[in-house]
């Protein structure tokens, strides 16, 4: 994955790779196909980067679908997985990602040999 982000997407900061990866790994362990269990609110995550349907994508409640997509859309498709989570990283950091709050903040392991 790393490899691929550096790559294909234009990573090439280690340190945010390498804080990509750390987030993709703990909210979805690198399966694109996750869809995560029901939160309390209702609301589900989907994909790589577990992207909540509550305001990212349109999926089983009422959404502000920022990204304009549908949240299937972001099981095995790594380009649209990919915009979405840049737009919720403009707008919030990688804050927005319990899974990296919880498991990356400050943490991050290199990825300089996955290159």
């Amino acid at each position: 994955m790393a490899r691929i982000l550096y790559h294909d997407y234009g990573v090439t900061n280690m340190i945010t790779l390498a804080n990509w990866i750390c987030l993709i790994q703990h909210k979805s362990g690198f399966n694109d196909q996750a869809v995560g269990a029901i939160n309390y609110n209702g609301t589900q995550d989907f994909g790589l980067f577990q992207i909540n349907n509550q305001w990212w994508c349109q999926g089983n409640v009422s959404s502000y679908n920022s990204c304009g997509i549908a949240c299937t859309a972001l099981l095995g498709n790594l380009s649209a997985s990919w915009k979405c989570a840049q737009l919720v990283y403009q707008q919030q950091g990688f804050k927005a990602w319990y899974g990296w709050l919880n498991y990356c903040n400050g943490t991050a392991p290199s990825v300089a040999d996955c290159i």
